[in-house]
Protein backbone atom coordinates (compact mmCIF):
# COMPACT_ATOMS: atom_id res chain seq x y z
CA UNK A 1 0.00 0.00 0.00
CA UNK A 2 1.31 3.38 -1.00
CA UNK A 3 0.59 6.36 1.26
CA UNK A 4 1.18 9.03 -1.41
CA UNK A 5 0.31 7.83 -4.93
CA UNK A 6 1.06 11.20 -6.58
CA UNK A 7 4.55 11.24 -5.13
CA UNK A 8 5.04 7.68 -6.39
CA UNK A 9 3.87 8.77 -9.87
CA UNK A 10 6.30 11.70 -9.97
CA UNK A 11 9.17 9.54 -8.68
CA UNK A 12 8.57 6.89 -11.36
CA UNK A 13 8.60 9.53 -14.11
CA UNK A 14 11.72 11.21 -12.64
CA UNK A 15 13.62 7.91 -12.30
CA UNK A 16 12.68 6.72 -15.79
CA UNK A 17 13.79 10.04 -17.31
CA UNK A 18 17.14 9.94 -15.46
CA UNK A 19 17.71 6.31 -16.50
CA UNK A 20 16.93 7.12 -20.14
CA UNK A 21 13.91 4.82 -20.47
CA UNK A 22 11.56 5.37 -23.40
CA UNK A 23 8.36 4.18 -21.67
CA UNK A 24 7.27 4.10 -18.03
CA UNK A 25 4.24 2.21 -16.68
CA UNK A 26 2.36 3.60 -13.69
CA UNK A 27 -0.76 2.34 -11.84
CA UNK A 28 -3.70 4.51 -12.90
CA UNK A 29 -6.07 6.80 -11.03
CA UNK A 30 -8.22 9.69 -12.22
CA UNK A 31 -5.87 12.31 -10.72
CA UNK A 32 -2.80 10.68 -12.32
CA UNK A 33 -4.61 10.62 -15.69
CA UNK A 34 -5.31 14.36 -15.42
CA UNK A 35 -1.67 15.11 -14.51
CA UNK A 36 -0.55 12.98 -17.50
CA UNK A 37 -2.83 14.94 -19.84
CA UNK A 38 -1.37 18.22 -18.56
CA UNK A 39 2.21 16.98 -19.05
CA UNK A 40 1.32 15.98 -22.62
CA UNK A 41 -0.44 19.27 -23.42
CA UNK A 42 2.52 21.27 -22.09
CA UNK A 43 5.01 19.21 -24.18
CA UNK A 44 6.85 17.41 -21.37
CA UNK A 45 6.00 13.89 -22.60
CA UNK A 46 5.80 12.41 -26.10
CA UNK A 47 2.58 10.42 -25.72
CA UNK A 48 0.50 8.42 -23.27
CA UNK A 49 -1.94 5.53 -23.28
CA UNK A 50 -4.48 4.50 -20.67
CA UNK A 51 -4.67 0.68 -20.50
CA UNK A 52 -7.72 -0.28 -18.43
CA UNK A 53 -7.90 -3.97 -19.45
CA UNK A 54 -4.66 -5.40 -18.01
CA UNK A 55 -5.39 -4.85 -14.30
CA UNK A 56 -8.53 -3.87 -12.35
CA UNK A 57 -6.91 -0.54 -11.47
CA UNK A 58 -5.53 0.13 -14.95
CA UNK A 59 -2.10 1.28 -16.13
CA UNK A 60 -0.83 4.54 -17.61
CA UNK A 61 1.91 4.05 -20.21
CA UNK A 62 3.92 7.24 -20.74
CA UNK A 63 6.42 7.70 -23.58
CA UNK A 64 9.06 10.11 -22.31
CA UNK A 65 10.42 12.93 -24.47
CA UNK A 66 14.14 13.55 -25.03
CA UNK A 67 16.12 16.27 -26.80
CA UNK A 68 17.18 15.06 -30.26
CA UNK A 69 20.71 16.48 -30.09
CA UNK A 70 21.79 16.20 -26.45
CA UNK A 71 19.63 13.11 -25.64
CA UNK A 72 18.66 14.75 -22.31
CA UNK A 73 15.15 14.45 -20.92
CA UNK A 74 12.78 17.36 -21.54
CA UNK A 75 11.79 17.12 -17.87
CA UNK A 76 14.71 18.70 -16.01
CA UNK A 77 13.02 18.61 -12.62
CA UNK A 78 9.69 17.32 -11.37
CA UNK A 79 9.12 18.20 -7.72
CA UNK A 80 6.28 17.35 -5.32
CA UNK A 81 5.11 20.39 -3.33
CA UNK A 82 2.04 19.40 -1.34
CA UNK A 83 2.70 16.38 0.86
CA UNK A 84 0.25 14.28 2.94
CA UNK A 85 1.74 15.66 6.16
CA UNK A 86 1.78 19.28 4.98
CA UNK A 87 -0.66 20.34 2.29
CA UNK A 88 0.19 23.52 0.36
CA UNK A 89 -2.69 25.66 -0.84
CA UNK A 90 -2.59 28.88 -2.84
CA UNK A 91 -5.26 31.38 -3.76
CA UNK A 92 -5.67 32.59 -7.32
CA UNK A 93 -3.47 35.63 -6.64
CA UNK A 94 -0.73 33.67 -4.82
CA UNK A 95 -0.13 30.95 -7.44
CA UNK A 96 3.61 30.59 -8.08
CA UNK A 97 5.48 31.32 -11.33
CA UNK A 98 8.03 28.60 -12.04
CA UNK A 99 11.36 29.66 -13.60
CA UNK A 100 9.80 33.02 -14.51
CA UNK A 101 7.12 31.33 -16.61
CA UNK A 102 9.26 28.60 -18.24
CA UNK A 103 8.00 25.82 -15.95
CA UNK A 104 4.52 24.85 -14.80
CA UNK A 105 2.82 24.35 -11.46
CA UNK A 106 0.12 21.69 -11.45
CA UNK A 107 -2.79 22.70 -9.21
CA UNK A 108 -5.80 20.68 -8.03
CA UNK A 109 -8.73 23.10 -7.94
CA UNK A 110 -12.48 22.84 -7.47
CA UNK A 111 -12.73 23.11 -11.28
CA UNK A 112 -10.38 20.15 -11.81
CA UNK A 113 -6.63 19.66 -12.20
CA UNK A 114 -4.93 22.40 -14.26
CA UNK A 115 -1.75 24.43 -14.59
CA UNK A 116 -1.13 27.43 -12.36
CA UNK A 117 -1.53 29.74 -15.36
CA UNK A 118 -4.96 28.32 -16.23
CA UNK A 119 -6.04 28.55 -12.59
CA UNK A 120 -4.98 32.19 -12.47
CA UNK A 121 -6.96 32.93 -15.67
CA UNK A 122 -10.07 31.22 -14.24
CA UNK A 123 -9.52 33.00 -10.89
CA UNK A 124 -9.47 29.81 -8.80
CA UNK A 125 -6.98 28.60 -6.23
CA UNK A 126 -6.29 25.16 -4.85
CA UNK A 127 -3.71 22.63 -3.73
CA UNK A 128 -0.33 23.04 -5.45
CA UNK A 129 0.58 19.44 -6.35
CA UNK A 130 3.93 19.80 -8.11
CA UNK A 131 6.35 21.88 -10.18
CA UNK A 132 7.64 20.70 -13.56
CA UNK A 133 10.44 22.26 -15.60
Amino acid sequence: MNTDPISDYLTRVRNAAKAGHRVVEIPASNLKKEITKILFDQGYILSYKFDDESTPQGIIKIALKYDKITKESVIKKIQKISKPGLRKYAGSTELPRILNGLGIAIVSTSSGVMTGKQAKEQNVGGEVLCYVY
